[in-house]
């Protein structure tokens, strides 16, 4: 599925590629929010050592920033756009339209959802613009 970046986006993943080295493949910009998805194998090489480089490029850009890395699969890449929480499992489920059931530890719930619902919408978004995932579930 083909991505739709806005100018503003790409202006972002070029930062973020110049600071860090790691091109992003999709970026969402919520507020004082960025949230890139960074190619399979690259997620270490995108924090640092020790969140340095990503804090850098925090300080560098004055947003706040978060990471998603991308995968093969909509049930991985729901998963892991859920992270740090624990997922257990993922279903895709496509009946009349298609919805991601994730299901995570009661511990992980509030991790899963975070401030006001942001994490959870941003699984929605993403898992939309990369799978066509119409909406992500917590079991």
């Amino acid at each position: 599925m083909r991505v739709e970046l806005s100018d503003e986006a790409r202006r972002y993943i070029g930062r973020f590629d110049d600071l860090t080295g790691v091109t992003p493949t999709d970026c969402l910009v919520e507020g004082d929010r960025l949230v890139f998805v960074v190619p399979a194998g690259e997620m270490a090489a995108a924090i640092g050592q020790g969140g340095e480089t990503v804090a850098e490029a925090e300080r560098r850009l004055d947003k706040s920033i978060e990471l998603v890395e991308d995968a093969d699969t909509a049930e991985a890449f729901v998963a892991s756009t859920l992270a740090p929480a624990a997922v257990n499992a993922v279903t895709i489920s496509e009946q009349n339209d298609r919805v991601a059931y994730v299901e995570v530890p009661e511990a992980d719930r509030g991790v899963a959802i975070g401030a006001d619902g942001a994490n959870i919408e941003t699984a929605r978004r993403l898992a939309e613009r990369h799978y066509d995932v119409d909406d992500v579930q917590l079991t």
